[in-house]
């Protein structure tokens, strides 16, 4: 659950969210307001995903080869994988 807490303290930075949350409640909550964004602001969605640093070559390559997911899922995932990667730096460099 630490680890939890930890993505959804960075996660709201972008996102007004609740902080008892599951991974999977965290997730289905990405998954929404990322479409939202993909069909109502996307320029907000690409300051989202620079900030929290998703490599856009890898997004486009997992865009591209996702056949049953939709692209607020890929991206979601994406940006999941990328705020938990920088937990695990965090605590790697922070001891």
């Amino acid at each position: 659950m630490a680890e939890t807490a930890s993505l959804i303290k960075i996660i709201s930075k972008d996102f007004d969210i609740a902080e008892n949350l599951s991974e999977e409640q965290l997730y289905q909550i990405l998954v929404n307001s990322f479409d939202y964004l993909v069909e109502n602001d996307f320029s907000k969605l690409l300051q989202i995903l620079y900030r929290a640093d998703v490599d856009q070559y890898k997004l486009k390559e997992l865009l591209e080869s996702s056949d049953n997911q939709n692209s607020a899922e890929v991206i979601a995932k994406a940006y999941i994988d990328r705020q938990k990667a920088k937990i695990e730096t965090w605590k790697k460099y922070s001891s």
